[in-house]
């Protein structure tokens, strides 16, 4: 693979970028240290295994056709150590320092002259748990291929993708360069893919326009000026207890954490002294458009807007709540509801993205308030150097006008939640943490009872 044009959403997302908004994905992976094993044998291992991915070889230049456009060309001057570095923290409290660290490291943008991904080895002295922090550029990745590229550090999936390479390596066959630049066929082809194309956009910009807002001076924290600084706070949360009320409730799991949320922000906000907004605040929530088995370049992406009942004080209530506008998102399809704004990015030329992803950005507050997004992972146990992955908490990046992205993941029994914040607007993240966590308990506590099956 040595160039390959950015798919329009990736184009969007790489225009989008600016000093105070980087658009980059991370994943903070906490491992539990075994005998033997020192921080420089894990430094270089992350290198090797990084530099060992193609993916992570790719940086984008500008292209002549189409107009406006931007490939992913292989960086002949690819040097690893430009992006895998260690940190060494004090001994103090780990989770806290590493935190805090991850949160400051989230501020920086990444270089885009560069392969756009770094890789932190954050250690102490000491020899107890160290973390792994990994910043994507969302242009390189959404969540479920960055999970394809991260996993590929870990012990289990690095040793079988060796073995899968050598074997792909004996059938691999030249493949020619495709032009850029279609024939007559193709063309008229294009044109009729094209009509079709202007269909579903105009629909899904008709649904876009119905739900934007245009009355924005109800400011809450979660939609104050951004300063450009990040904040980084995680919880956990025993994911039986989530399936305990998803039996008793119905819905689905991710309705039950989009409800614990929920929760959790009315438990926040009426904890710090913020009046109940009059209307909910919306959640964008992602959709994944990949087919099982089909091709993974590019991100593929919509999304639902979801109404997080926060004046709602009765927790099963919210959950029936959001379990009630989930189904009605589902029944709609993630095409046609106007969360869909990404799938307009598809519709778009090039040269649209390079001058208007800032308008764009600077529109995505009269969508949505808040990012909720989940990350799936490896259901098998993972380890780094045979040290064992203990939790990874996913983060999301921040829109322009808004303070805090929630990311959860499912590893070891346990939800991890990744919460990125303004630094500046909610300088108290890490109550929210915890009101998260107790969330949990108390609708946990409300439900009956249902065993689950045999």
């Amino acid at each position: 693979m040595s160039t390959e044009l950015l798919a329009p959403l990736d184009l969007a997302f790489w225009h989008l970028e600016s000093d105070a908004h980087p658009m980059h994905l991370g994943a903070l992976a906490v491992f539990d240290p075994v005998p033997g094993v020192a921080a420089r044998d894990l430094l270089e291992l992350l290198g090797a295994r990084a530099a060992a991915l193609p993916r992570l070889r790719m940086r984008v230049r500008d292209v002549l056709l189409p107009v406006g456009g931007a490939a992913w060309f292989t960086d002949k001057d690819f040097d690893v150590h430009r992006h895998v570095e260690r940190v060494v923290l004090p001994v103090n409290d780990f989770m806290a320092e590493v935190t805090r660290l991850a949160g400051e490291l989230m501020e920086r943008p990444l270089g885009r002259g560069l392969p756009p991904w770094r890789m932190y080895l954050l250690d102490s002295p000491g020899g107890g748990p160290f973390a792994v922090l990994v910043k994507l550029h969302h242009a390189l990745a959404d969540g479920l291929r960055a999970v394809a590229i991260g996993a590929g550090i870990f012990d289990q999936i690095a040793s079988a993708g060796a073995g899968a390479g050598r074997g792909a390596a004996r059938r691999r066959t030249p493949v020619p360069p495709r032009s850029w630049l279609p024939g007559p066929y193709e063309a008229a082809g294009m044109a009729m893919d094209r009509l079709g194309d202007v269909g579903r956009a105009l629909g899904v910009g008709a649904s876009v326009v119905r739900a934007s807002r245009l009355d924005l001076r109800s400011t809450t924290a979660l939609t104050a000026r951004s300063s450009g600084t990040r904040r980084l706070a995680t919880a956990e949360l025993e994911a039986e207890a989530v399936q305990r009320i998803r039996r008793a409730e119905g819905g689905t799991a991710n309705d039950v954490l989009l409800a614990v949320v929920a929760g959790a922000l009315r438990r926040w906000m009426l904890e710090r002294g913020e009046p109940l907004p009059g209307a909910d605040p919306r959640a964008l929530v992602p959709v994944s458009r990949r087919r099982p088995g089909g091709a993974a370049d590019g991100n593929r992406l919509s999304a639902y807007l979801l109404g997080l009942p926060v004046g709602e004080p009765d927790a099963r209530e919210r959950l029936r709540l959001v379990r009630t506008a989930m189904d009605r998102n589902k029944a709609a399809g993630p095409m046609r509801g106007a969360g869909a704004v990404a799938v307009l990015a598809d519709q778009l030329p090039a040269l649209a993205h390079r001058f208007g992803a800032p308008l764009a950005g600077n529109a995505a507050r009269m969508l949505f308030d808040i990012l909720v997004t989940s990350v799936p992972l490896p259901r098998s146990a993972l380890s780094l150097g045979g040290c064992p992955l203990r939790a990874v908490y996913p983060m999301a990046p921040l829109a322009r006008g808004q303070s805090l992205a929630v990311a959860l993941s499912t590893y070891g029994g346990r939800v991890q939640v990744g919460l990125v914040a303004d630094g500046k607007a909610l300088p108290d993240l890490g109550r929210l943490a915890s009101a998260v966590h107790d969330e949990l308990h108390d609708l946990h506590a409300l439900v009956p009872t249902v065993p689950a099956p045999a």
